[in-house]
């Protein structure tokens, strides 16, 4: 029972796919017949529409908007056709790809008739016609593309389709301003392979953004430690030439200094008395620097005569002299010869 009945319903469906074109026909026929108006004498053609008139049934003129007078019997209002932009949907269809991708495909179609006359007599219904010449056109541009450029190149796609259908449908008075795919469907597991590539394809991005965050923040730091280095070796070059410039000016300093304490102390000792002076200072100096001794270090280098003041003094003196004698003959000035004064033994003792 269940295989009759299906096997008549297979019958039916058959039949009805081939009588589906005369069905269309016959429904767009009636769809003009019950909208055609009556012939009253005076008409009324509305503004954007254009009345297709037959006289004993050959095609007589077309009626423009405003008023028109008809014979009655003789004329007969036979197309009724709007001239505004019609919005046409295409029903869903599937296509293959060109990489064998089945789609499930739909669009929108906008025309506009720009010659009542072939729109009436050039095509028995002119919008299922552009109908299917748009699906069977889609089928045909699908399977040019892969489903890679589908989606790609939808706008190149909409052109295509449009340039078309408009080689084909200019025999009929339709001009296709634009054609628009509202929807592509695709089967279940080609939807997971893209989602899987998608989320591949973002991981991908995501480790090479990290690796070169890695890198830029690695190039970073090495080029702030290079310019740190460069900032500090500057500096203690900087550091060092100031130091060093310091230290020049120091020893210029102290030099000028010493060069004008011997150019006092020689003008000094040219003048009168100035030899008893010197022996002074120097006696000062020397019971000085013998106090000293024992402040200093624990070893102390003394004289046999410790407690003869005025030998120390007189040797002292002795010293000075031996060494002003060569400034003296350089000077010019002749001293008295003197004879040589022998130094007291030095012996050495420890303290404690």
């Amino acid at each position: 029972m269940l295989r009759t009945l299906c096997r008549a319903g297979g019958a039916v469906l058959k039949t009805s796919q081939r009588a589906a074109p005369r069905l269309w026909a016959t429904l767009a026929q009636q769809r003009w017949a019950s909208r055609l108006p009556m012939n009253t004498v005076v008409l009324f053609v509305p503004q954007q529409e254009a009345w297709v008139v037959e006289r004993m049934g050959r095609f007589h003129r077309i009626l423009e908007p405003g008023l028109n007078l008809l014979i009655p019997i003789l004329d007969q209002i036979r197309y009724v056709q709007s001239l505004k932009e019609i919005v046409v949907d295409i029903p869903e269809q599937s296509a293959v790809s060109l990489d064998n991708v089945t789609l499930q495909i739909d669009g929108v179609l906008y025309l506009r008739i720009l010659d009542p006359y072939k729109a009436s007599y050039g095509v028995e219904d002119p919008e299922y016609a552009v109908t299917q010449l748009a699906q069977t056109t889609m089928r045909s541009e699908l399977g040019k593309l892969t489903l890679d450029k589908v989606f790609r190149e939808r706008e190149s796609l909409n052109l295509s389709m449009v340039h078309s259908i408009n080689q084909a449908s200019d025999e009929w008075g339709i001009r296709c301003l634009r054609y628009e795919i509202k929807d592509i469907q695709l089967p279940n597991r080609v939807k997971e392979s893209m989602q899987m590539q998608v989320e591949a394809e973002r991981r991908k991005r995501a480790t090479v953004l990290e690796s070169e965050g890695t890198r830029e923040a690695a190039i970073n730091v090495a080029e702030g430690s290079k310019q740190a280095q460069i900032l500090a070796s500057e500096g203690e070059k900087a550091e060092q030439i100031n130091k060093a410039a310091g230290e020049a000016q120091a020893v210029l300093a102290k030099a000028e200094a010493q060069s004008k304490a011997i150019r006092l102390l020689s003008e000094a000792l040219a003048e009168q008395n100035g030899n008893a002076a010197a022996s002074l200072s120097v006696a000062e100096q020397y019971v000085s620097a013998f106090s000293n001794l024992a402040k200093e270090s624990n070893t102390v280098l003394l004289p046999s005569n410790t407690g003869d003041v005025s030998g120390m003094v007189t040797q002292a003196m002795t010293i000075y002299s031996t060494l002003s004698k060569p400034r003296l003959k350089r000077d010019g000035i002749k001293t008295k010869t003197e004879e040589p004064i022998e130094e007291p033994p030095v012996q050495s003792a420890s303290t404690q």
